[in-house]
């Protein structure tokens, strides 16, 4: 499958990357998780903004799940759309969706 087949929203779903676009990710200390694009601009794109909320804390881990996630979907031969959400019983985590 080529990367082009993945895409990842953001958090409010109002922008969606390719993965194949992206060069780096990263998690900062308000929670922020964010995607440098590759090009010579280096675009930086937020997937999930800061919440207010204490019950909405990110895991320290959040911006590699989704790299792992990425690399689970790079062997499949369907097309998906990748996204995080957050529910209060099972916190933030990233969900695939075929498209």
């Amino acid at each position: 499958m080529a990367a082009s087949d993945v895409w990842v929203a953001k958090d409010d779903g109002t922008e969606l990357i390719r993965a194949g676009n992206i060069a780096a990710v990263s998690l900062d200390y308000n929670g922020n998780v964010t995607a440098r694009l590759v090009g010579g601009d280096a675009a930086v794109v937020t997937l999930v903004a800061h919440r207010t909320q204490d019950d909405e804390h990110r895991p320290e881990q959040f911006h590699r799940q989704l790299i792992g996630v990425l690399a689970e979907l790079s062997d499949s031969a369907d097309s998906y759309v990748v996204r995080p959400v957050h529910d209060k019983s099972g916190g933030w985590r990233w969900v695939t969706e075929p498209l």
